[in-house]
């Protein structure tokens, strides 16, 4: 008894410690989607240009602001395990360095499944709401060197910027393909693959192809304004 006593106290200590991590690290995800981070950016420089620059706030699959909830609290996993008509979203907006009322890009969070668990992303859209300034995306569980390069090797995610994911008002989300050494540069709605990692890559394609779907209605609605 004395043990699970104590650890749970222990836990509950580091439990708000263990929460600031995981919101520093969303934090850093969301940046890492429109500025290139180094070595200079630690904490306190996160911290900064978050604060200075990102708001965020919830939306539901219709598009519609959801004033009673925060980002804090809206757990991105749980949410996808929900029907899309049923979830909740969260949206980013990201001021101009310069010019703190203008929106330079628009940040969006997306959950999905890979070749053993779950996958992740942010991806960021240009304020034209059409095209990709940056993505980044993260694992549980995939296989180091192959489905794992979806994070960890910046050729492969570095592919979406400049790609866009509308053909007229119609919604062209980006796929990638099957195979890898391709040339898709004359292809707005393409990218390169991963060799050996085909079910990471479907993973993905599903994963943006149900979240470019779930927040179309607030991103068309912003572009018609």
């Amino acid at each position: 008894m004395f043990c699970g006593i104590a650890l749970y106290v222990v836990s509950n200590v580091l439990k708000p410690y263990q929460d600031a991590n995981v919101e520093l690290d969303q934090k850093k995800r969301i940046l890492a989607t429109f500025v290139k981070l180094d070595d200079t950016w630690d904490k306190k420089k996160i911290e900064q240009v978050y604060s200075d620059r990102v708001k965020g706030f919830v939306i539901n699959y219709k598009g519609e602001l959801q004033k009673d909830k925060q980002v804090k609290d809206i757990d991105i996993e749980k949410e996808h395990k929900l029907a899309p008509e049923k979830r909740l979203y969260k949206v980013f907006e990201v001021s101009d360095e310069k010019n703190k009322n203008k929106i330079q890009y628009y940040v969006f969070a997306g959950s999905g499944k890979g070749l053993w668990d779950k996958i992740s992303t942010y991806f960021a859209l240009k304020s034209d709401l059409n095209t990709f300034e940056g993505v980044v995306f993260d694992h549980k569980a995939e296989t180091p060197g192959l489905g794992a390069r979806i994070k960890d090797d910046e050729a492969v995610y570095s592919r979406y910027a400049g790609k866009t994911i509308f053909e007229g008002d119609k919604l062209e989300p980006v796929i990638m393909m099957k195979g890898e050494g391709n040339d898709y540069s004359g292809n707005s709605h393409a990218v390169d693959g991963m060799s050996g990692a085909t079910k990471t890559a479907i993973g993905v394609n599903e994963m943006m192809v149900e979240y470019l779907k779930a927040y179309e209605n607030f991103i068309k609605s912003k572009k018609n304004k």
